[in-house]
């Protein structure tokens, strides 16, 4: 007996009359119910008549329409022959009142789990469907914004430009940039654009190394995976880039988005696919990750917040996987000519008009 009083429900009553509050037993009588305590019975009151109050503090309050400040309310467990005849709202609302709080909150866990799922790959559901014009337009307002900073030092782009070809010459219609922009990062842009930062190429200590980095950010472009990475980066409003938008505000948002491990290890098998095809060794990109791991290690992640490791998380796996595709005692070319290499290097450099980088994360 002693349970069954401590799991039954605290019933409390204000008349309306007085700020004497009552702890009433309730009686229950075909469409009503009376209120029974030491002064006397009262009613009978409607069930119909009840409407559900906001009492805060977890209780299921209940009043009267037609008398101002007349309440009963419930604290605990409220029996199902109660409950039942109760109008909508009570404590927490109708829902979770008819099934409780526990296996309301397990269906409202769910319900949330599947909006989540849906909200990550809906992305991925409407990416196939953007126009390529329309995510062609979305690129040339992200390079325009670059403006003076792109580079064309002598020699500098065809060399850019024979790469290119060598490591991708059946992928669609790609153009590649160099960019004064004092970082070591390579971004793919919607519309088959890349974007290779100067200090990439300062760093980099082959052509072999470059034509690995690019060769990845080829594989997200063909792949599609830079649309996908900006709606879930910004969401629906980077779609308003086909007719005007904040370019540089979505650029930076791409160049802090990371991809999801399967688009990396999908852009890096392309890479991989591309240069056994070109005959270009990817022991140089293996090596290359290699040190940047290395000064990220040395740096701190607050320091490479925008650089090459941030967007495209570095792995010992990653370095085997360029590392372990090399042929043993195969005669590889290299990506580009000493020549070449040298105007690619200097591109930036040896093009007097270029602007400088340095503003460039302000403006």
């Amino acid at each position: 007996m002693a349970d069954e009083a401590d799991a039954a429900p605290t019933l409390w009553h204000y008349d309306g009359v007085s700020a004497l509050r009552r702890t009433p037993s309730l009686d229950m009588a075909g469409d009503g119910f009376w209120l029974v305590d030491d002064d006397g019975r009262t009613g009978p009151f409607a069930w119909s008549a009840l409407q559900a109050r906001d009492g805060g503090g977890g209780d299921a309050v209940y009043g009267l329409a037609d008398r101002p400040g007349w309440r009963i309310g419930f604290s605990g467990d409220i029996p199902a022959e109660i409950r039942d005849r109760l109008p909508a709202g009570g404590r927490y609302g109708r829902l979770i009142d008819r099934f409780g709080l526990a296996p309301a909150t397990a269906a409202f866990a769910v319900v949330a789990a599947i909006a989540i799922f849906t909200l990550m790959k809906l992305p991925g559901l409407i990416a196939p469907f953007i126009p390529a014009e329309w995510e062609s337009r979305m690129g040339d307002a992200m390079v325009g914004d670059f403006g003076g900073r792109l580079c064309d030092g002598p020699g500098g782009q065809e060399a850019l430009d024979r790469l290119t070809a060598r490591i991708a010459p059946h992928v669609r219609p790609i153009d590649v940039r160099v960019a004064n922009i004092d970082m070591v990062n390579a971004v793919a842009l919607p519309g088959g654009k890349i974007i290779i930062f100067r200090k990439l190429l300062d760093d980099a200590r082959s052509p072999d190394e470059v034509a690995g980095v690019l060769g990845h950010e080829i594989g997200h472009v063909e792949h599609r995976d830079v649309v996908q990475a900006l709606l879930r980066q910004t969401g629906l409003s980077v779609l308003m880039l086909g007719t005007g938008g904040d370019a540089g505000g979505y650029f930076n948002a791409l160049v802090s988005a990371t991809y999801s491990r399967d688009a990396e290890s999908k852009a890096d098998g392309f890479s991989i696919g591309a240069l056994k095809a070109a005959n270009i060794s990817p022991r140089p990109t293996a090596a290359f990750f290699n040190r940047l791991a290395g000064e990220e290690k040395v740096l701190g992640k607050a320091a490479t917040a925008l650089s090459y490791v941030a967007s495209h998380p570095l792995s010992q796996d990653r370095e085997r996987r360029f590392a372990g595709s090399a042929t043993a005692g195969q005669h590889y070319r290299p990506a580009l000519s000493e020549a070449d290499w040298t105007a690619l290097k200097q591109i930036c450099s040896a093009d007097p008009d270029v602007a400088e980088s340095s503003d460039w994360l302000s403006d």
